[in-house]
């Protein structure tokens, strides 16, 4: 989920200071589209026989504008010029904090470990396990590389070669890993990936680039005017393979994993390793909210009081009115029972889970089917378990060869990240991922929320989640980078949240097609309740407004070409998918036993407010379409809803502190809102 790239140049080769400096910038600048939490660089200065890493909490884009930085990049691009056994030696990372606070430089990349360093991308999903395992080697940080690093360097010890001691390292982790690697006691560089998320720009001569995605290296090679006229090829790092390159003769060769890895002599140890310095960039700190474990939040000595703030006022909502086929309450916007009890969502639901055949989907995908293996279809997954499935689906069922794109906008918690990093791997699918400013994005959230508390409305709720719907934009631009035409989408058809724009007066449309979609006249009410909302609470009109509308036109707006809904013609099934998602060690949430909208930090938060306030969540309208469809009895569904809107404390906790919002505060403002099924003196509610 991480960008990672380097530039490595043969001494005496053509390409001059400037070529290093702008290389070097236009690979870290395209890998920053993938994270910008942090942000590390490391050089190999060979006539000082010492690594250099640069590593902070900042952006890649601030980490080279810094004067320390530029100063260093020149200097070894002019000794790489003028000494005729100095090779130019950098590589990078721009990237997301998955494990561990970014304001401990140590968890930051590169990664350092028994004088090997490194830059990952992606998630190492069973370090605790590993480290368990091998007691004789302490760990000393609370990144998951460590763990790769420290079991690649016992393998070197024992007398391994690198490609060798790589392939034993990789082969025991468990997730993704696509890393870069350089030795202080080796002339040797190495590249791996177990996903095929690394590419390799190489002339075999005297230049060799690497970045996470072809998209950059293309863009790359174009800019710097090198191509396979100059002998250069493009490839990338297929599952299970990698490259070792002997920096002092330029020399490459590939690798496969092994289950028997060889001993090899060739890359014997120096003499007089490297030394390995780190330097720390100063710089203004804004406030960023921290990686924060929510078993660890549950386990701290205030959870006990947090939690207790929490309403769950069941016994009071088990008196609200409900559908007597359904799940659905009386404070459900524009429901009406009719004689018999029956809502007229009931009464009105045309059956969704009724796919076409899928012979007609194999029929449809097969003008997009690549003959050769290369990529042939986008599949957006947010780690959730419906884009999952529908991955697991294109990969395993179709036969296609996807590529997994996820768009972090701050709210993809850890766990979501490391189950598509378990799915990644095991599919050997490449995964992009795409991340907003996330301090900016988080930031925006959090003026929403205060100003919403102000005067809370719920018809304004879903603007909390507003940024997320660039995953719509962002969709359209990979299929344009990577040159793949055909989407999949997993939308589960039984998600319709009617309620979020009943709650701006809006009727409900029964025949519409999408869950997601709005007629135009549905739109232009939309708009005027919003703008009636914003003028009674000013401080709406902040500097997200334009980032909230245009994922509202991405979205809703429009239109989308070149996809498949999976569900169209693959009937939904909560067994199926939750079955097909124990073959991949799927993890669940410490807060609750259900598998939906684990990985999206922020509905525990939203769905508190719809249940505090109303007395019912998403959980009710998803049950209450299951029952329609005929896959639950009500009588199941009243239990599971009660058990699932259960408020969860770490998950929402989590939110808050990133956010960096006065959890108690919040909590006790949303408590104090008067509650749509309150009665007065009469009984009415």
């Amino acid at each position: 989920m991480c960008g990672i790239f380097g530039l490595i140049l043969r001494s005496e080769s053509v390409y001059g200071q400037a070529f290093v400096r702008k290389s070097l910038t236009q690979l870290a600048l395209m890998a920053q589209a993938r994270g910008r939490d942090s942000s590390g660089l490391a050089f190999r200065d060979q006539a000082k026989k010492l690594i250099e890493v640069y590593k902070e909490d900042i952006s890649i884009g601030e980490l080279l504008g810094n004067k320390r930085v530029r100063n260093r990049i020149d200097a070894l691009a002019r000794a790489y010029r003028e000494d005729p056994d100095q090779p130019f030696v950098a590589m990078g990372h721009s990237g997301l904090v998955t494990n561990g606070s970014q304001t401990r430089n140590e968890n930051n990349q590169p990664v350092i470990r028994s004088g090997v360093v490194a830059v990952h991308n992606s998630i190492i999903t069973n370090d605790k396990a590993l480290w368990a395992r091998y007691p004789e080697m302490p760990r000393r940080y609370d990144i998951d590389t460590e763990i790769m690093l420290a079991l690649i360097r016992k393998h070197t010890d024992a007398g391994w070669d690198i490609a060798s001691s790589i392939s034993k390292a990789v082969t025991e982790v468990s997730g993704t890993v696509s890393a870069a690697y350089l030795f202080n006691d080796r002339d040797t560089f190495a590249l791996t990936s177990n996903n095929g998320s690394l590419y390799v720009l190489t002339n075999e001569s005297d230049l060799l680039a690497f970045a996470s995605e072809h998209h950059f290296l293309r863009v790359f090679a174009a800019q710097m005017s090198i191509g396979e006229v100059d002998g250069f090829w493009l490839r990338q790092v297929a599952p299970s393979k990698g490259y070792v390159l002997n920096l002092e003769q330029f020399l490459l060769q590939d690798f496969a994993y092994s289950d028997t890895p060889r001993r090899f002599s060739e890359s014997a140890a120096l003499e007089s390793p490297y030394d390995i310095e780190v330097q720390s960039i100063p710089h203004l700190h804004r406030e960023r909210g921290l990686i924060l474990d929510p078993v660890k939040i549950a386990r701290k000595p205030r959870a006990s009081m947090e939690k207790s703030l929490l309403e769950y006022d069941v016994e009071r909502i088990r008196t609200i009115r409900r559908c007597s086929r359904c799940v659905l309450p009386e404070t459900f916007p524009f429901i009406k029972f009719d004689e018999q009890g029956v809502c007229n969502y009931c009464r009105n639901y045309k059956i969704k889970n009724d796919p076409k055949p899928i012979d007609e989907l194999f029929e449809l995908v097969k003008p997009y089917r690549s003959t050769d293996g290369s990529p042939d279809c986008i599949i957006p997954c947010s780690g959730g378990r419906d884009s999952t499935f529908t991955l697991h689906i294109a990969k395993r069922v179709l036969g296609l060869n996807p590529i997994a794109l996820t768009y972090d906008w701050g709210m993809v918690n850890d766990l979501a990240r490391r189950n598509i990093a378990r799915v990644c791997e095991r599919l050997s699918v490449e995964h992009i991922s795409r991340a907003a400013d996330l301090w900016w994005k988080r930031e925006n959230v959090r003026r929403n929320i205060l100003t919403w508390l102000r005067k809370p409305h719920l018809g304004m709720v879903p603007l909390f989640m507003a940024g997320d719907k660039y995953f719509y934009y962002y969709t359209n631009q990979i299929k344009k980078q990577t040159e793949v035409r055909l989407n999949i989408w997993g939308v589960n058809p039984l998600e319709n949240t009617e309620f979020k724009v009943g709650f701006f007066g809006i009727p409900p449309d029964h025949d519409k097609k999408r869950i997601y979609s709005l007629s135009a006249k549905r739109q232009l009410r939309l708009f005027a309740r919003i703008a009636h909302i914003i003028a009674a609470n000013p401080r709406y009109l902040n500097r997200s407004i334009w980032n909230s509308a245009g994922g509202f036109i991405w979205r809703s707006v429009l239109p989308h070409r070149d996809y498949v809904h999976l569900f169209d013609y693959y009937r939904w099934d909560e067994s199926e998918i939750e079955k097909t998602l124990e073959e991949y060690n799927w993890e669940r949430a410490v807060d609750t036993r259900g598998t939906w909208r684990i990985g999206d930090a922020t509905a525990p938060f939203y769905n508190y407010i719809y249940y505090t306030v109303a007395g019912f969540s998403e959980h009710d309208t998803f049950r209450s379409n299951q029952i329609r469809e005929g896959m639950l009895s009500r009588e199941e569904a009243l239990r599971l809803v009660e058990e699932e809107n259960q408020p969860r404390y770490p998950s929402i906790k989590w939110y808050t502190s990133i956010l960096r919002l006065d959890y108690e505060s919040i909590i006790k403002a949303i408590n104090a809102i008067p509650r749509l099924y309150e009665t007065d003196e009469t009984g009415e509610r």
